[in-house]
C-alpha cells in the first residue's frame, strides 16, 4: 500500500503579533498560533509553508518530521 501521508511542520511562535498588519496577524491564527511559545504541527503543504513564509519573522520551524 502506498504512503500518502504528508509530513508534518512544527512551528513556534517568538514574537508578539501585536501592532503587525492585521494580515500577519490572521496568519499567525490561521496557523493556529496567537501567543507567544506557543506551538503548532501542522501538515506540510504549500499553502502552509506560503502562510509560515508571510510571518517568517515572528515564527520559528522547530521540527520538520
Amino acid at each position: 500500500m502506498a504512503d500518502n501521508s504528508k509530513g508534518t511542520v512544527t512551528v513556534q511562535q517568538i514574537r508578539s503579533g501585536l501592532g503587525r498588519k492585521k494580515d500577519q496577524q490572521g496568519t499567525l491564527v490561521g496557523l493556529g498560533l496567537g501567543k507567544l511559545n506557543r506551538t503548532k504541527t501542522l501538515e506540510d503543504t504549500p499553502a502552509v509553508r506560503g502562510m509560515i513564509d508571510k510571518v517568517k519573522h515572528l515564527v520559528q520551524v522547530v521540527d520538520q518530521g
